[in-house]
């Protein structure tokens, strides 16, 4: 599993998807005031240049600790995970690119932000109490049974609710960050701006429907 990425690749990445009573608890009032929630750059300034690549944190400040990202890898690979055609999400390092998203800023991501850190602190903490160990630890079934109660809002439970409405986010982000890669793409079986070999021109019936052809 990386522990970085290609800056510009993660930027680009970034880019590409924008087009895309609490059982929080004691743990999200944690998070709500810590560093990490609230990080922020210095104003907007210029848009990021893509064609040089930066060093971590060289244009804004990354949000997430080393548990959280751990957290965060953890459930990218529940979401997407490795398969016969493609690697896992976290080994093509979708939860660098959900850092990089959540701590640009601007007012949207600063919501993903607020959101993904206290769903990573929660639902840490909700394995923590079903299971005595963090998520990242936790073992395969039981890290689906927690995101079994959250992964369709609809219908959650109301204890579950925002928590649903945090697996929701995630798991565009993670879909977003995953099949804007280039294995995502593979993985879509996506052939565009691929040169053919050979081109015939167009086929006759669609030239007789236009009338260049008889």
């Amino acid at each position: 599993m990386p522990g970085t990425m290609d800056r510009r690749e993660s930027l680009q990445w970034m880019l590409a998807a924008a087009a895309l009573p609490s059982m929080w608890g004691e743990a999200v009032a944690k998070a709500a005031g810590s560093a990490n929630a609230t990080a922020k750059a210095k104003g907007y300034g210029t848009d990021p240049d893509l064609t040089k690549t930066h060093k971590a944190g060289a244009l804004w400040p990354l949000t997430m600790t080393a548990a959280q990202r751990r957290t965060a890898a953890a459930l990218c690979n529940v979401i997407i995970p490795a398969d016969e055609q493609s690697p896992g999400a976290a080994e093509l390092g979708v939860h660098v690119f959900i850092d990089e998203w959540i701590s640009a800023p601007y007012p949207s991501h600063a919501q993903d932000r607020a959101l993904v850190v206290r769903g990573l602190t929660w639902i840490d903490a909700e394995s923590r109490r079903r299971f005595g160990q963090a998520f990242a630890e936790a073992g395969e079934a039981q890290q689906r049974a927690v995101c079994d109660d959250i992964c369709f809002v609809p219908k959650a439970a109301p204890q579950f609710a925002q928590a649903a409405a945090f697996f929701a986010r995630y798991r565009d982000l993670t879909a977003g960050g995953f099949y804007t890669s280039p294995q995502g793409a593979k993985d879509l079986r996506y052939v565009g701006n691929v040169a053919s070999a050979t081109f015939d021109g167009p086929p006759p019936e669609v030239l007789r429907i236009v009338g260049v052809q008889g």
